[in-house]
């Protein structure tokens, strides 16, 4: 019996240099990482250059988003970018920090976990409480994936057209909805 695949996007960012690499070559390595763990890249972005988050935090970022195809599922897939995160210095010590590499599982189909009641507790989170508290468990899609231009505009490389199984937009959509500002800060390398 053959296994059906799911599409998945995911969140590429750093901004600290890791073994004398720059946050751009950290990237392109972590996305060989990606393929050598057996997952299919159908799609990749552009590499943008964005203001750190929190503004001040540390030096800007390099952003960018792949569509994977996979047979694995959010789980596996979590652990896969975990180890891959691990691999190139990433510490969990700070809620938004600086980074050597930040792996992030934005979308898994249209799947939402753990479950719609849990995803909008997390999506409506006051701003203030986001800063002090993170999630123990995956949370699909990724809560903050429409507010951040930083996501958004790569993704919108890879995947125009996903549709948010709770908000009800796409990717193009939600990003209509950000500030301008925000957008024009996130620009090509």
């Amino acid at each position: 019996m053959r296994k059906t695949t799911s599409k998945a996007v995911l969140a590429l960012g750093a901004n600290l240099k890791v073994r004398g690499f720059e946050p751009h070559l950290t990237l392109r390595h972590a996305i060989d990482a990606i393929l050598r763990q057996g997952l299919l890249i159908r799609a990749e972005s552009r590499f943008y250059a964005t203001p750190c988050f929190p503004a001040g935090a540390g030096p800007d970022y390099v952003n960018a988003a792949v569509l994977i195809e996979t047979e694995r599922s959010p789980f596996e897939l979590l652990q896969i970018l975990h180890g891959i995160e691990h691999d190139y210095g990433r510490e969990r010590i700070q809620r938004w920090g600086m980074r050597t590499l930040d792996l992030d599982l934005v979308c898994y189909d249209d799947l939402v976990l753990p479950d719609r009641e849990v995803f909008q507790s997390w999506l409506s989170l006051p701003p203030e409480d986001q800063k002090q508290q993170a999630p123990d468990q995956l949370i699909l899609p990724h809560p903050r994936v429409q507010d951040r231009a930083f996501v958004l505009v790569p993704m919108a490389d890879v995947a125009p057209n996903w549709r948010h199984p709770i908000l009800d937009q796409t990717v193009m959509e939600m990003l209509a909805g950000l500030p301008s500002d925000d957008i024009a800060a996130v620009t090509p390398l």
